[in-house]
């Protein structure tokens, strides 16, 4: 008795829609040069007290985001729909997705379907 129920789950999770997910779009991703951006901006800050840190952790965070994206070395972050209809950002360096492409998500990288 058990063995069909074995078969059915191997079955199950050898297929392409187990683990099958959707790119919905391309956004830049700047966490770096923001996390960067951000620790500069308290360490300069915090010359000028608590409120010099917390406004130059502000405006470094933003400052960093923005310089990293102007340069062009934010690399690409995807919006993916994942088969139990939800919607996650994941990066994957050094790989390119448009739109529509089926992905397959794993751990916190996607990599394009088989």
């Amino acid at each position: 008795m058990k063995i069909p129920g074995i078969t059915l789950c191997l079955a199950l999770l050898s297929s392409p829609a187990a683990f099958s997910a959707e790119v919905l779009s391309e956004t830049p991703d700047t966490t770096v040069g923001k996390a960067a951006g951000g620790m500069t901006g308290l360490m300069f800050g915090a010359i000028g007290g608590p409120l010099g840190a917390v406004t130059g952790a502000a405006v470094g965070y933003f400052g960093g985001g923005a310089v990293q994206e102007s340069t062009g070395l934010a690399e690409p972050a995807y919006l993916v729909k994942t088969d139990d209809g939800s919607v996650q950002r994941f990066r994957s360096p050094g790989k390119l997705f448009k739109p529509g492409d089926q992905v397959e998500v794993r751990g916190i990288r996607i990599e394009a379907a088989n």
